[in-house]
């Protein structure tokens, strides 16, 4: 019997399909109790939960963290020594008078820190939170910011 290449192609691409589907599946429906790590935390490793960005612009370090779902009470973000860290709570309640007969989200806590690469001054630091994005404001240090230096001849 003669088999096609065409064949064990089909075979490996069907493969293939199915381990990318099991990995979503592991990866979007990962269930957990109470207390276990958050999905996001079992898929992208200890402490990477919520995801941040940290940009230098100058005078300013602007630092984007995506929190869906928390309200602005559940967070809580402190300053120690140029290392900010970002913790808190996700509760999921059902609403009052209401049970819940599936839950496929759970509540987690979080602490996340990050080393901030200049000093900053405590005094100066902004935070927002709008549609599950924080934004978090942070004024360089005098002696951190950017100069700039005139060059004279003789």
């Amino acid at each position: 019997m003669l088999t096609r290449w065409s064949d064990f192609d089909r075979t490996f691409a069907a493969l293939d399909d199915f381990r990318r589907r099991m990995d979503r599946l592991f990866y979007d429906y990962g269930s957990f109790r109470e207390g276990d790590r958050h999905p996001a935390e079992q898929a992208f490793g200890q402490g990477s939960w919520p995801m941040m960005t940290l940009h230098d612009e100058g005078d300013h370090l602007y630092l984007f963290a995506e929190v869906p779902g928390l309200p602005a009470d559940a967070l809580e973000l402190s300053l120690n020594n140029n290392v900010l860290t970002l913790a808190g709570e996700r509760k999921v309640m059902p609403p009052e008078g209401y049970s819940a007969h599936r839950r496929e989200r759970a509540g987690f806590k979080f602490n996340r820190s990050i080393s901030l690469p200049c000093a900053v001054d405590p005094e100066k630091v902004s935070a927002t939170l709008t549609n599950g994005i924080l934004n978090v404001t942070l004024d360089k240090a005098a002696e951190a910011k950017p100069r700039q230096i005139t060059v004279k001849s003789k």
